[in-house]
């Protein structure tokens, strides 16, 4: 299996980032946090977690070691496949989620796009034991990295995630006033699911 991929960055999408590796354009599937880090033309080194099926062949890259591993372990919880463990890291932290499941906060699972309120009662019931507590502080594990503009970003992770473009324009709108001079992307993003799950 394929552990992590160090290149340069050829092209960054609105799901996804292309990585030259030896002469060959790797794409991996990011959560728009992880992608907001990255710049076209600058070297890379992402963690990796290969999902084979039998049509495809998917990678998945992380912007660390414990974001990936969270991403592994969500997808050992029964009805967790991999676009929803991406989709859960892409609302929470990896600290964010184990103090959820650590706490039984069904209510900040269900946040989660695809995830209703019996699926976020499984999760902490199969991962509680094995999650782990958070390992960094609130503060350190909300600083996430910040992408221009902004809007377009939180628009697309949000249709990424499933949501159709006015909602998701509409969430937008709601959490503007959030960004700042230098405007915190993954934050925003968390605002806009906040405001999408209060409507």
């Amino acid at each position: 299996m394929i552990a992590f991929v160090r290149g340069k960055v050829a092209a960054v999408t609105l799901a996804s980032a292309v990585v030259e590796v030896g002469g060959v354009g790797l794409e991996l599937m990011c959560t728009p946090a992880t992608l907001a880090a990255l710049r076209t033309g600058a070297e890379a080194t992402l963690p990796t977690s290969m999902v084979v099926r039998e049509d495809s062949l998917t990678l998945f890259g992380f912007a660390d070691e414990d974001e990936k591993q969270m991403f592994e372990m969500l997808q050992t919880a029964s009805g967790v496949g991999p676009k929803l463990a991406q989709a859960m890291l892409a609302v929470l932290s990896p600290d964010g989620l184990r103090a959820a499941i650590a706490g039984d906060d069904v209510k900040t699972l269900t946040r989660v796009p695809g995830i209703g309120q019996k699926g976020a009662q499984r999760i902490i019931l199969e991962l509680k034991d094995r999650i782990g507590a958070p390992t960094r502080t609130a503060s350190a594990a909300a600083a996430l990295p910040q992408l221009a503009p902004w809007r377009d970003q939180v628009t697309q992770g949000l249709m990424g995630l499933g949501y159709p473009a006015k909602e998701a324009e509409k969430a937008v709108d709601a959490v503007a006033d959030q960004a700042n001079g230098n405007p915190d992307v993954g934050a925003l993003l968390r605002a806009a699911l906040r405001a999408l799950s209060k409507a």
